[in-house]
């Protein structure tokens, strides 16, 4: 893999010991560079490894929906490591002391982790290296161009950040190597997750419900792109913006919570036939504009904020405050709107 995709966060002496990967935003076995890595890291020392997740009972404005679309991917993963003899641990609380307490317990040699702008996730980085004492990655995973790459500082725009990515493109979007399975053995017993456990730890406050139209995990993910793959894509740059056409490839919600690589897909989009006539819109949802968010949220520190606007949009929102409002909203409407936003989180489509 591309070593320009990792990041050291704690450089320190080799020790013996397991290889673990913290999985955290790429929550997949397959094409994941960040699991490709430990594994890697594990081979060159001849040594196990493990995949752990941490499980915070609330997470920003995550819903109990949100959570069930998550679980259900991770309890695939679970499977699908222990065929390939790496054991998948699922811990509960909060990653500052869970992560720790775990590689003290284990013994553990190197961690990896795989990177997420977000202020939350960065804590935690900083953190769980303050209190650990061993090598610590972050492989940036989830974009195709890593972010720290791409650019150095905010992009104005897709208009600056675009020319960047597609310069770069050649040189990160390759081939994804398998991952094997692993040639030596956790030592000890590994017990299975109790799901059940882990979804009664969520203090999620929405209402718990499903969405029967969408199947979380790899699998499903997979064929939610062959079908957009064989029946949407040539439709797709004409149509996407007309909700009566089903032109939109429903991969929002994989893509979010790491269940297939973005990557792949542009992989899978670049193999079809013809693909230049028509494809070229959705990759540049794909990449350009996808990537151009995590370069907002990693170098702005105020991207969640009305400190994060650029200073045209400041002046024009504060021209404005004392308008008078054709509408003025309650809380119980306001709270259903939040309802709602946050089934869009699911929903949303590029």
């Amino acid at each position: 893999m591309h070593l320009k995709r990792v990041k050291i966060l704690k450089d320190t002496n080799k020790i013996p010991g397991p290889v673990v990967y913290w999985m955290s935003r790429d929550q997949r076995v397959r094409d994941n560079w960040a699991l490709l890595y430990a594994q890697e890291l594990a081979f060159e020392w001849k040594v196990t490894m493990a995949v752990v997740f941490c499980l915070v009972p609330r997470f920003l404005d995550a819903g109990k929906n949100h959570y069930q679309f998550m679980i259900g991917g991770l309890q695939e993963t679970e499977k699908t490591l222990q065929k390939r003899n790496i054991p998948f641990f699922l811990l509960l609380g909060d990653p500052n002391h869970e992560i720790p307490r775990f590689i003290n317990k284990y013994k553990i040699g190197a961690l990896i982790t795989d990177f997420n702008p977000l202020r939350i996730k960065q804590g935690w980085n900083d953190a769980v290296a303050n209190k650990i004492n061993i090598p610590f990655y972050e492989v940036d995973a989830h974009n195709v161009v890593p972010c720290r790459i791409a650019s150095p500082k905010q992009a104005y725009g897709a208009y600056t950040l675009r020319p960047k990515i597609h310069r770069l493109l050649p040189e990160f979007l390759d081939k994804y190597p398998p991952v094997r399975k692993h040639p030596v053995a956790w030592d000890g017993q590994v017990e299975t997750v109790d799901w059940n456990v882990c979804m009664q730890s969520v203090k999620a406050t929405d209402t718990d419900q499903r969405f029967p139209w969408i199947e979380p995990g790899e699998k499903a993910a997979g064929k939610m792109l062959r079908e957009f793959l064989e029946k949407k894509l040539p439709q797709y740059d004409a149509h996407r913006n007309d909700p009566a056409k089903d032109a939109q490839s429903h991969l929002s919600p994989y893509l979010h919570f790491g269940q297939i690589s973005a990557q792949r897909v542009a992989l899978e989009v670049l193999k079809m036939p013809g693909m230049s006539s028509f494809g070229n819109a959705f990759l540049e949802e794909l990449i350009v504009r996808r990537e151009l968010s995590d370069n907002f949220c990693f170098y702005n520190p105020h991207y969640d904020s009305f400190q994060g606007f650029p200073a045209w949009a400041k002046e024009t929102l504060n021209k404005h405050r004392s308008d008078k409002r054709e509408y003025t909203y309650h809380r119980k409407s306001l709270k259903m709107q939040k309802l709602m936003t946050n089934y869009g989180m699911l929903h949303r489509q590029i």
